[in-house]
Formats: C-alpha cells, sequence, structure tokens
C-alpha cells in the first residue's frame, strides 16, 4: 500500500471537526515495523491541542450532539458501521503496515470495528432506568445519563477494536470524545474520524490528537474538562493516569496487562485445544494484553501436548505483515529488543522450538522468532512478567488445587481458559479462578463483542465490550419526585 493512498493528512490532528495542524507544528515519524522504514509524518499534538479538542468536546455535549436524541445517535453509529464495513480492506491494509500485524488479523480486526458500532448504534436507545418502590406519596426513578466529555488513550497493539469497544460505548451514551492514539500507530484512528464525519457525527463529538504519551497523554489524563478517562496499556502508565486523573476525582477505565493461563486437563480435547493453545500466544505477535503465554499442563499429558505444541511451532512463518504469514513484525526495535531480552532469559531453560524467518522477511524489519519452553520454574520471570511477544512457556501440574495455584500465581487477571470434558471441574476451576474472563474449551470466544472484557489485580477495573461498557461510560441519577 502507499502511504500516498491516504485520503486525510496524517500530519493533522482532527479538532472540532476540522484537521488543523498541531499548534507548534511539530511532527513524528511512524516507522513501518515491516522494514523499519518511515512510513510518514503525523501530528505531535500537546497540552494545547488537547485543550482545544476538550473545549470542542464540551461545545458538542452542550450543543448539538448532547441534544441528539438515542435514537439518532444510534443511527449515526450504524452508518459508521456500514462505512467501516465497505472499506474494511483499506482499514485493514492500513493497519497492516501501521502496526505489522499479517493481514488477515488486520482485517479481522476492521470487521470488529464495525460490529461495535452496529452493537453500540443498536444499543443507545436500549439503556433504561427503573422505577423503585418506596414511601406513600413518592415516585422514584433511575435514568442513567452521559458523563460529558470523556478522555480516551488508545494503544498501538489493536487501535481499531480498541477504539470500537471504548469510543463507541461512549458516543452510543451521548458523550463527546478526545481520543489520544499510540504514537507508534495512529493512521486507522485518523481514518476513523473521517469516516465518522462523513456519517453525520456532528463537529466535536469525536476528536483525534496524536502525540506523545507524556505530553499529550499527560495532558488528557490531568485535564479538569474531562469527566471520564479510559486507558489501554502497560501497568506502570496506567497507575499514571489513574493518579492524575485522582486529582480531578473522576472515574477512569484500566485494561492493562496479563499473563494469561490455559489450564489443559488429562482429559481435554487436544485436536480442538492445540490451535487455541497456540494461536492465543501468538497473535498480533504475542502482543496482546490478553494473551495466553502461560500454558498449564497435567503431567499425565505434559509430553503429548508439548510434542503437538513443538511441531506446530516449528511449521511457524515470520515475515511482513502485507505477506500474511503466521506471525508479523513486533511494532518497534524497542519491542523487539525487550521481547529478545525475555528470551535470552531463558537461555538456561528447555527451549522446546523457534518458528522460522520466512525468504523474504526484510533484515530491517522488526521480526522475532516466535518462542516455545518448557517446564519453566513458576517463579522464573517468563511464567511471571508480561512479555508482549511472541513466547509461550508450558508448566507441568500435578492436580486441580497445584493447577488454580500456578493459574492465580501471578499479579496479573485478566483472561483464562480451561480445557476439560469433566463439567463439575469447569464449574469449580471457573469460581476459583481469579480473572476477568474464563473461558471454557475455547480462548477468546470469538472475540466477543457483547462479552464484558476487563480485569483484577494489576490487570485493571472497569468492564467494557457488552452492555457493562454503556453502563461505564455513562452515570446513574436518582429522582425521588413526593406528590403527596
Amino acid at each position: 500500500m502507499n502511504i500516498s493512498e491516504l485520503t486525510f493528512d496524517p500530519s493533522k490532528c482532527f479538532i472540532g471537526g476540522e484537521w488543523v495542524s498541531p499548534r507548534k507544528n511539530k511532527t513524528i515519524s511512524l516507522t513501518n515495523p515491516s522494514n523499519g522504514q518511515i512510513l510518514c509524518s503525523i501530528s505531535r499534538g500537546d497540552e494545547q491541542d488537547i485543550d482545544d479538542s476538550v473545549q470542542e468536546a464540551r461545545k458538542a455535549f452542550e450543543g448539538v450532539w448532547g441534544n441528539q436524541t438515542a435514537v439518532a445517535r444510534g443511527r449515526i453509529l450504524m452508518k459508521i458501521s456500514a462505512q467501516v464495513m465497505e472499506k474494511a480492506d483499506y482499514l485493514a491494509k492500513l493497519e497492516a503496515i501501521d502496526v505489522g500485524k499479517p493481514l488477515k488479523q488486520a482485517k479481522a480486526d476492521a470487521l470488529a470495528l464495525s460490529r461495535y458500532m452496529e452493537f453500540y448504534g443498536g444499543a443507545a436507545d436500549k439503556i433504561h432506568g427503573e422505577t423503585i418502590p418506596y414511601l406513600e406519596g413518592y415516585t422514584v426513578y433511575t435514568m442513567r445519563e452521559a458523563h460529558g466529555v470523556t478522555g480516551h488513550i488508545v494503544p498501538w497493539n489493536y487501535p481499531m477494536q480498541i477504539i470500537g469497544r471504548s469510543v463507541g460505548a461512549a458516543l452510543a451514551m451521548g458523550n463527546a470524545v478526545v481520543l489520544k492514539p499510540a504514537e507508534e500507530a495512529c493512521l486507522t484512528a485518523l481514518a476513523f474520524a473521517e469516516i465518522a464525519q462523513s456519517c453525520g457525527l456532528p463537529a466535536g463529538a469525536l476528536n483525534v490528537v496524536p502525540g506523545f504519551g507524556e505530553e499529550a497523554g499527560a495532558a488528557l489524563s490531568s485535564h479538569n474538562g474531562v469527566d471520564h478517562l479510559s486507558f489501554t496499556g502497560s501497568v506502570h502508565v496506567g497507575s499514571l493516569v489513574q493518579s492524575a486523573a485522582a486529582k480531578n476525582v473522576i472515574p477512569v477505565t484500566l485494561e492493562l496487562g496479563g499473563k494469561s493461563p490455559q489450564l489443559v486437563f488429562d482429559d481435554a480435547d487436544l485436536d480442538r485445544a492445540l490451535p487455541f493453545l497456540i494461536n492465543a500466544g501468538i497473535q498480533n505477535a504475542g502482543q496482546t494484553c490478553s494473551a495466553s503465554s502461560r500454558i498449564l499442563i497435567h503431567s499425565k499429558v505434559y509430553k503429548e501436548v508439548s510434542n503437538l505444541m513443538r511441531q506446530r511451532y516449528e511449521s511457524l512463518q515470520v515475515g511482513a505483515a502485507l505477506n500474511d504469514l503466521d506471525v508479523g513484525p513486533l511494532i518497534s526495535k524497542r519491542q523487539k529488543d525487550l521481547v529478545n531480552s525475555f528470551i535470552r532469559s531463558g537461555d538456561d531453560l528447555e527451549k522446546l522450538a523457534e518458528g522460522q524467518l520466512s525468504q523474504n522477511a526484510i533484515q530491517d524489519g522488526y521480526f522475532v522468532r516466535p518462542t516455545l519452553f518448557g517446564k519453566v520454574p513458576v517463579n522464573h520471570k517468563l511464567a511471571q512478567e508480561e512479555i508482549f511477544g511472541p513466547v509461550q512457556t508450558l508448566i507441568p501440574f500435578k492436580d486441580e488445587e497445584d493447577a488454580i495455584e500456578i493459574a492465580n500465581g501471578t499479579d496479573f487477571g485478566l483472561v483464562s481458559s480451561i480445557w476439560t470434558t469433566d463439567g463439575s471441574r469447569q464449574m469449580r476451576l471457573a469460581k476459583k479462578i481469579n480473572t476477568g474472563q474464563v473461558f471454557i474449551n475455547n480462548y477468546g470466544a470469538g472475540g466477543g463483542v457483547e462479552l464484558p472484557f476487563g480485569g483484577v489485580k494489576k490487570s485493571g477495573h472497569g468492564r467494557e465490550k457488552g452492555f457493562e461498557a454503556l453502563y461505564g461510560f455513562s452515570k446513574l441519577k436518582t429522582v425521588a419526585a413526593f406528590h403527596g
């Protein structure tokens, strides 16, 4: 794809319905992770551009957008959904060259963005309050209202998906949005703004300001004109965002890291399990908060499962995003170096297998071979820390109690999966494993736009996706009327 095909200027911000240069006219070079070459220049927004955006969002919320009916909001989101679907191939190519993920994965993200807009468009007029029986002479009811201006800090690994689940829900509830995409990958965020405007979203209802986290992101987190913040990213930055927001006493939704386990028991259907065990760890080159980097295997089937996974790993092909292989590059040289340092930390462990670089993998691309380690000690760095790369660890366990202890034995609690045909065991473990989502004989449930998503412990708090996101992007008001 030629960057000249873009129908917007990536060096500009989208503020108040207009494409404008950042106040200080600074830019950031955007790199194609498949070859290490410069793609284009994007805007380097800062606190002034964020302030402009917040003011424009406030105008929209107090004006045209805030006075739209729920039905009207929903219809605009449905139009956006249709346009995203129509432009899915274009958006997928943008995401592939920007993030580095294989084209088929990028296409799935574009379709997911369309589905989020469809879901939230249909749900916009279906968030109801309730009446509460109370004292004689009173009628008491509740209603849900928009927060006002919501800030969204979106990471580089899944821009379209996370825009869909957070911005879509916020707009459906009538909030006006300021979006700060990651400086490493923001092209689809800007393309989404262009699509939304073409579908009739009023000026100021959506504003997009690319820039560095320590400049634009910090300004958005601390701005006293923002009424709610949504952040997806690292634990370290998430704690900074929450601290900044706390000074303005506003709610924050945090979706942070993960060290998600899959538990494989001796009665598991291995033919069904194998693709999930591997794909959940290598998708998007392992750069996924919910990536399954720990595979816990019952000792009775450890040898069989490890051999099956080893054989599949040895056949994995790594290459440029547009070549659409099993695994693409990491987002940056910094991330490549970080993941390689994790792999080196396992030099004293059993390295079961590595994937293969394809012949056309460009030397300057940020490629890392998917790596599988066997019999990793539960307290090892590889079994405790989030790697954010295509690295998986196999850990044997003795029985249910041992499996539960290992599964819960990290600082994280985002996603888990249980592979067993024993129905009683499924229910016992679903209760005892401490994660925000538990999948039984599957992993991820096909994306599940409708399924509430979020973590516990250092994986964050609050929920996105499904109706729970709509509740999070609204505030509850109780009205008690005395009429005698």
